[in-house]
């Protein structure tokens, strides 16, 4: 029988009044991130309209004439990190992938103090002048799912033994929430992938396909496929998460093939920690073994050797992904 990944519905988690139904989804939660780090997330209430007005409009944007995209692209973004990239723009464990895509992120006006203080992919986001539609469906789409992420959060805290609002005191004073539209052209047979395997960075990815699908998650049991749910979200934890909770935790590889003969659209909101929160493990988290996650890993790196802050690591990831802007960006 093929193995897949659990549905959890979090709508218990909205209702601090309801202890245990919170508690019945916290341990769901544990269940899955100390399985595979992977679940399909059910009562988000992130409106099903809401997300057909970002396909519709995504789809738009991909389809304007080279020059429209070209003139957001993310060598205008400066050190905020926002912007258009085209086909082959970004890399993957030094391969480029197969997909193009606009980078967003919390949108910060020039007296934001982090703005001032020029602290790296904080800022405005790049919108393209021939579509006034494409923002306010994407900040909308971005408010309901950085709420959703937050409130997950607080499952992820009970999962843990840990009061609701545990992550939200230490790692959250300002979460580092990025937000990515990508666009995966119609092909990629044979040797071709979409995005190659890798983790995530932060704590939670919060995944919305549209229905073309392609995502494949990497198990104890193998490979397997992610497809898309009608209403449900891809959840996964990222990198920090596994450092924070002492490898109990896993971020797992993933990766994607766009075999489907149709153009594929993805949009993952990435909700982490804050830029400046240093990453010490939890203090009941088990001592990781600091070699284990290296065999299983691509890319024979241990995450609970990193020492430092969110930031460090998230510029230190990003500065591979696109080498050709990390002079623009970070100098």
């Amino acid at each position: 029988m093929t193995e897949r990944l659990p549905i959890i519905d979090m709508g218990p988690l909205y209702d601090r009044a309801d202890a245990a139904g919170r508690a019945r989804v916290a341990g769901a939660i544990r269940a899955a991130c100390e399985a595979h780090g992977f679940f399909y997330l059910v009562g988000h209430r992130i409106p099903a309209e809401l997300f057909g007005r970002l396909e519709a409009e995504s789809r738009r944007f991909f389809a304007l004439p080279l020059p429209a995209r070209e003139a957001i692209a993310m060598a205008h973004g400066g050190r905020a990190w926002r912007g258009w990239f085209p086909l082959g723009g970004e890399l993957t464990s030094g391969r480029p992938d197969l997909k193009e895509g606009l980078y967003l992120g919390t949108e910060l006006g020039p007296d934001h103090p982090r703005v001032r203080d020029r602290m790296p992919m904080h800022g405005a986001n790049l919108w393209p002048a021939e579509q006034p539609a494409l923002k306010p469906v994407v900040l909308a789409y971005m408010a309901a799912a950085t709420r959703a992420a937050a409130v997950l959060m607080e499952g992820v805290s009970l999962s843990l033994g840990l009061d609701a609002d545990w992550f939200a005191r230490t790692y959250l004073a300002e979460p580092t929430v990025l937000f990515r539209i990508f666009h995966y052209p119609a092909g990629g047979a044979g040797d071709s992938w979409g995005v190659g395997e890798h983790t995530d960075y932060g704590l939670l990815t919060l995944l919305a396909q549209d229905r073309y699908g392609g995502l494949q998650v990497k198990t104890p049991g193998g490979w397997i496929e992610a497809p898309p749910i009608e209403g449900a979200l891809v959840c996964n934890i990222g990198d920090m998460l596994e450092r924070l909770t002492g490898g109990r935790f896993r971020s797992t590889p993933h990766r994607v093939r766009n075999v489907s003969g149709h153009d594929r659209l993805s949009f993952p909101l990435f909700f982490d920690p804050d830029f400046t929160a240093r990453m010490q493990p939890l203090p009941q988290a088990a001592t990781a073994d600091r070699h284990s996650d290296r065999t299983e890993r691509w890319d024979k790196a241990s995450v609970h050797d990193f020492s430092g802050t969110y930031g460090d690591y998230l510029l230190g990831k990003v500065a591979k992904v696109f080498p050709q802007l990390v002079d623009e960006a970070l100098g």
